[in-house]
C-alpha cells in the first residue's frame, strides 16, 4: 500500500523555489520536482526554507545554471549550492545533495540517543582477541 493509496501525501509546500533570470517553467516544475522528492519523505522532521535557481546570462560560461538551498530540517539549517551545465542535470545534483544533507541530520538524532559502551579501562566489555580468550575460558 503506497501514500497514493492512502489518501496521504507528505508536501513540502513550505519549501520556496525561485527563480532568477532566463528560468523556463518546465526547469523551474523539474526543480520543484525533484526538491519535492528529496524533502517531502517521511521520517523527516519539518521542512521550510528556500531555494534559489539562477541562469546566468554569460553565453560564455561552462556552468550557466546555479542553485542555491537554505532548508530548516527540523532545527537544523541545511545549506547546499550546485552548478551544472543545464537545469536537469541541476536539478538532479541538487535533488542528490539536498537528500544526502537531510539524511545526515534525520539520521544524527538517532546516533545521539544510543548510548555510548565505555571502553574497557573504564569498566566496558573487552574488544578485540582478549574478548575471545575470555569467553574460550
Amino acid at each position: 500500500m503506497t501514500a497514493r493509496d492512502t489518501g496521504t501525501h507528505v508536501t513540502t509546500d513550505t519549501v520556496l523555489v525561485r527563480a532568477e533570470g532566463d528560468v523556463d517553467e518546465e526547469a523551474l516544475a523539474y526543480v520543484r520536482a525533484k526538491v519535492d522528492a528529496a524533502l517531502g519523505r517521511p521520517g523527516l522532521p519539518a521542512v521550510s526554507g528556500e531555494v534559489r535557481i539562477t541562469r546566468a546570462q554569460a553565453h560564455h560560461s561552462d556552468q550557466p545554471w546555479s542553485a542555491g538551498a537554505e532548508i530548516t530540517v527540523g532545527s537544523t539549517l541545511v545549506v547546499v549550492h550546485a552548478r551544472e551545465a543545464s537545469a536537469h542535470e541541476l536539478a538532479d545534483r541538487l535533488q542528490e545533495r539536498l537528500r544526502s544533507q537531510a539524511d545526515q541530520v534525520a539520521h544524527r538524532a538517532d546516533a545521539a540517543r544510543r548510548s555510548a559502551t565505555p571502553p574497557p579501562w573504564r569498566g566496558g566489555p573487552p574488544v578485540g582477541p582478549a574478548q575471545t580468550e575470555a569467553t574460550d575460558a
